[in-house]
């Protein structure tokens, strides 16, 4: 993977500019073995509810970036360990998470990157409840099925085409 975020940026200041091309807040803190990842979005929009994200993740990622919009909650976890291994090994490049992982140094053995906004060591409900493949907002931020997302050291991008 070659890319870096900060030369997408500034490399596509009209993308910025026009909305085409939108920054995360840096509010994620990093987690598993990929600092650097990138894929398309799919999008799921779950609140202290983690049994989509868990079903997401058993199909086949295809290099695929998972994007679960958690509601902010830090009252629980939506991503441990378990998911972690089952995210690499379906193929899956990253998730990002706006809300709680937990298990962080068993995500952190796994081969995908991960950005999340905190650790918490309970486990979410199991009611299945939530929806799959819609346009989320994270952190005010408009991330639709397919979108582009492009993730390093320096932050996450979402792109509505691709940039790298």
């Amino acid at each position: 993977m070659s890319f870096a975020t900060c030369d997408i940026c500034d490399a596509n200041e009209d993308k910025l500019a026009n909305g085409a091309l939108a920054v995360l807040p840096p509010v994620f803190q990093k987690f598993g073995k990929l600092v650097k990842f990138s894929g398309q979005a799919a999008t799921l929009k779950v609140f202290e509810d983690n049994v989509l994200v868990r079903a997401a993740l058993e199909t086949p990622g295809n290099g695929r970036v998972l994007v679960v919009d958690g509601g902010g909650s830090l009252r629980c976890a939506l991503v441990g360990g378990n998911l972690g291994v089952l995210a690499e090994k379906n193929g899956w490049a990253g998730i990002i998470v706006n809300g709680c992982i937990r298990d962080s140094e068993e995500i952190n053995a796994c081969g995908i990157g991960v950005r999340a906004l905190a650790t918490h060591p309970q486990r979410s409900v199991r009611k299945g409840v939530g929806d799959r493949d819609l346009r989320v907002s994270i952190a005010g931020v408009a991330i639709n099925p397919g979108d582009w997302i492009y993730a390093d050291a320096d932050g996450v991008l979402v792109s509505t085409q691709p940039l790298a």
